[in-house]
């Protein structure tokens, strides 16, 4: 069984589904440090003046937060004002309907953490990407020790045979702990078609809605390599 583990991202790039869509378990590593400035609470989108963040506010405490623990700021009508955001930059899109609707009804929807949103809108676009991987929550493994001491932890528990780890884990990987345990260890690929944008030039690292929007039905024949697009 091919398993992944990463942490959960704010409405992330196609990549992120396309990484979900190779394995057979994907894992939401959500009880390691919670990191400021970083995908875990905002995305990019194309705007006309060029790419701009959108950010959901957190309460931020210590520096020993963890990911699972950040609650969402709700002092401020974030979400209302982002959705907003969207209609203004996106209303013209040809698939803008009916993702808009859903998308700002998800948003709005009371969430208490960062990961309890993450997860709903991770579901929502698997759900239009045709990708019905399972998805759980790493704590539920209670993993110990080391980067990679944690991820061995993890696949062991549910019988992987393969890890697919993306290619900036090759830093702090150690591969000798997962080939002991009979894990085959592979690096995630990125090399996607370029689709239609309403502002060029084309950005490839921007929120899967605007591929969404952009492509409608035929979102999910963007997550695949042209190599593969040609077999």
């Amino acid at each position: 069984m091919k398993v992944g583990i990463i942490q959960s991202n704010f409405l992330p790039w196609r990549g992120y589904f396309d990484f979900i869509r190779e394995v057979d378990l994907f894992i939401i590593h959500d009880d390691l440090q919670y990191t400021k400035g970083d995908w875990r609470n905002r995305n990019k989108i194309k705007t006309p003046r060029g790419l701009e963040w959108i950010t959901v506010p957190v309460n931020y405490k210590t520096t020993s937060q963890l990911i699972e623990e950040t609650t969402i700021d709700h002092s401020t009508r974030w979400a209302q004002k982002m959705s907003n955001r969207i209609w203004e930059v996106y209303r013209q899109a040809p698939h803008f309907e009916p993702y808009f609707t859903q998308l700002s009804g998800l948003l709005l929807e009371p969430a208490d953490t960062i990961s309890e949103l993450n997860l709903r809108l991770i579901h929502w676009a698997c759900g239009h990407l045709s990708i019905d991987t399972p998805i759980r929550f790493s704590r539920e493994f209670h993993p110990q020790g080391t980067k990679t001491e944690r991820l061995v932890g993890i696949l062991n528990q549910v019988d992987a045979t393969v890890y697919l780890s993306g290619p900036a884990a090759q830093a702090y990987l150690i591969p000798e702990l997962l080939e002991n345990e009979g894990i085959r260890l592979e690096y995630k690929k990125y090399n996607y078609p370029e689709y239609p944008q309403l502002f060029p030039p084309f950005e490839p690292y921007v929120s899967v809605i605007d591929l969404l929007f952009m492509t409608g039905e035929d979102a999910r024949l963007y997550l695949e390599s042209p190599q593969e697009l040609q077999a």
